[in-house]
């Protein structure tokens, strides 16, 4: 039968390296991490990491960012379906921008504020029309 190996873990490291004080601590690389980055490894910043410190650009508040409320062109057919019309204003039901997901099976006359490039693309092929708003 195999016999595992034992793993023996150097705590202190009284066999390599000197003395256990060499070794190990955070006094021996001047500090843990990025500490001492402004003091004493500053000359490490400077060449290679110029860029670390300070601020760049800015965040826009999520409250201004507003994304449109969007429905895609399957949707839209099975609502022309059911509503038993080939012209839709899309921003009467809420929406703002026309996504090209899914399959459209009938030309329709859709209006919008936006379109995405596809969408746009599969009326056309289809024979229906996007009429910006």
């Amino acid at each position: 039968m195999v016999v595992r190996i034992k793993k023996k873990r150097r705590r202190g490291e009284r066999t390599y390296h000197g003395s256990h004080k060499k070794w190990r601590g955070g006094g021996s690389r001047g500090g843990r991490g990025k500490a001492g980055l402004h003091k004493h490894k500053w000359s490490y910043v400077v060449k290679y990491m110029p860029n670390h410190f300070g601020k760049t650009g800015f965040k826009r508040p999520p409250e201004i960012v507003k994304k449109p409320k969007t429905i895609n062109l399957c949707e839209v057919d099975k609502i022309a379906k059911e509503m038993k019309k080939t012209e839709i204003n899309v921003c009467e039901l809420g929406y703002e921008k026309v996504l090209g997901k899914g399959k459209v099976t009938q030309p329709l006359i859709i209006k919008a504020k936006l379109f995405s490039k596809n969408a746009i693309k599969k009326l056309e092929e289809i024979g229906g029309k996007a009429v910006e708003v």
